[in-house]
């Protein structure tokens, strides 16, 4: 047995430092709240505003623009009709609506991040560590922070699933710049462009497939947290799965569960086609 008295617990450090937070910057964290609520809900209210049939089509018109297989676009939109067959349309617009804000809030701040880790050395050696805690930490973990700071709902929901989601669109970012090709950038620069230029018009575009792969699987890992996210009230089909679970409801459970490999394989190929179409010509 490890000696007793030599243990030391940080808990109670801790549990006094979030009393703090909530004091000092308890209405930083209610305005950041409410923002990203009123921001979600807006998304669900747009969501839930299309009829069910416009949806399957938009699926099925956009999967033939970007792969150009019929069967292939049947099959995505068989599986989202599937979905509503199921009676989990409504579930699977809120669970949807929380992947979207969540997806939209990593790129706004992956894509900066990963190009600030592109430019500097210093950023990425700083940044690098940490982004492999975010990987490398057990998903749960992510819930208490959230859960400690903004309470219940759909709110923390998004955090957490932010925090898991947000490390792919900032690595390939940063990788996608750092593999364009020297010469190329050497061309640039003999033709006079300034170091902004060389990265708006230069190394940015020709990283687009890596960053569109990065953004890919972002939302793959957001869709990875919905079962989990739903254990702090996130409600979607999650939820489903999670009631399942409890009630060891094994029908219920295997329909939650087929819906939401439904949506990830839909929200999969669509972001795929779409990233294959920014790759530059063999």
């Amino acid at each position: 047995m490890f000696p007793k008295e030599w243990e030391y617990h940080i808990g109670p450090v801790i549990s006094d430092l979030v009393d703090w937070l909530l004091v000092e910057f308890g209405g930083a964290f209610d305005a950041v709240s409410g923002a990203l609520l009123r921001f979600l809900l807006q998304v669900e209210a747009a969501l839930k505003a299309l009829p069910w049939w416009l949806i399957i089509a938009a699926v099925g018109v956009g999967a033939w623009l970007l792969l150009r297989r019929v069967g292939s676009a049947l099959a995505l939109m068989a599986l989202v009709f599937m979905i509503g067959v199921f009676g989990l349309w409504g579930l699977a617009v809120e669970t949807m609506a929380i992947i979207i804000t969540s997806v939209v809030l990593a790129i706004v701040i992956g894509l900066p991040v990963g190009v600030a880790m592109a430019e500097s050395n210093r950023v990425r050696g700083a940044m690098t560590p940490l982004l492999d805690a975010m990987q490398t930490l057990p998903s749960f973990v992510y819930l208490i922070p959230a859960m400690m700071l903004f309470g219940l709902g759909k709110v923390p929901a998004v955090l957490a699933t932010l925090i898991y989601a947000v490390p792919p669109v900032i690595r390939l970012t940063d990788l996608g710049i750092r593999q364009v090709a020297a010469g190329v950038q050497e061309a640039a620069v003999a033709y006079g462009a300034s170091r902004w230029q060389l990265l708006k018009e230069v190394r940015l575009p020709l990283a687009v497939p890596s960053i569109l792969a990065g953004v890919n699987q972002t939302t793959m890992m957001a869709l990875a947290m919905v079962v989990i996210a739903s254990m702090i009230g996130a409600r979607g089909i999650g939820q489903e799965v999670l009631l399942s679970i409890n009630r060891i409801d094994v029908g219920r459970g295997f329909e939650a569960g087929l819906s939401v490999v439904a949506l990830a394989i839909v929200v999969d190929r669509l972001t795929q086609g779409f990233a294959r179409r920014f790759e530059p010509p063999r």
